[in-house]
């Protein structure tokens, strides 16, 4: 199991199915977390893991970001984020906007809130969660849901680049697949073929664990079949 005692982790999403099985695995390897949501599923997640702070924030609101920079981490792991399925044709401004607002906005804003405090602290991990079909650069029936997902990878990718020199890392996970989750099983998705989201999450606390010198970037897990 990773150690990450001592670590103080900010954790968005939290309430989901995901940020659940991250959460308990966190806490499980001794980090200290912050956890970020909205709304009912929230209060559900502070009552199910013990947190050093809860914070009820809506990340798609630019000014959660003066909230966030109160919090010094020393890592985030961002997990909110949006699925649509729609024929390229029948597309909206709104499909394009809902997309992104929730895939990639919500994760600019929370960069921007914990970045400041890393880069003075001259150290820290961002982790955030892509897609099987951004990795693919292929999504059909889901182009939007793609492309917003393609621009996490880009935007993480890029900020390992410009900020690795200052100790600050990052990392893409890509599930390459349908994460077993109780939406997804309402979907009648066969659970069998989906990713374990514990596993998972036992994945993103081993690249919370690396070196400066042995970091990972891009983690991208598959279900056994």
């Amino acid at each position: 199991m990773a150690n990450l005692s001592g670590t103080t982790i900010m954790l968005t999403g939290a309430g989901g199915a995901l940020a659940s099985a991250v959460a308990q695995e966190l806490v499980d390897a001794g980090a200290e977390l912050i956890l970020v949501g909205h709304g009912d599923s929230l209060k559900r997640a502070e009552d199910r893991v013990p947190a050093t702070e809860v914070l009820d924030l809506d990340l798609t609101d630019p000014t959660c970001i003066e909230e966030l920079r109160k919090h010094k981490v020393d890592a985030l792991v961002h997990t909110v984020g949006g699925f649509a399925m729609q024929d390229a044709h029948k597309a909206t401004p709104d499909d394009l906007h809902r997309m992104m607002s929730l895939n990639m906005t919500t994760l600019f804003y929370c960069v921007q809130g914990v970045l400041p405090n890393m880069i003075r602290q001259k150290e820290g991990m961002i982790v955030g969660i892509s897609a099987g079909q951004a990795a693919r650069m292929s999504g059909k029936g889901a182009a939007l849901y793609t492309a917003s997902k393609a621009a996490v990878a880009a935007y993480l990718l890029s900020l390992n680049d410009e900020l690795s020199a200052k100790g600050i890392h990052a990392c893409v996970v890509y599930p390459m697949g349908a994460i077993d989750t109780p939406a997804n099983r309402e979907q009648g998705i066969d659970w069998d073929s989906t990713i374990d989201p514990r596993g998972l999450a036992q994945s993103i606390a081993h690249a919370l664990t690396r070196t400066a010198r042995a970091h990972i970037t891009e983690l991208k897990i598959y279900p056994d079949v």
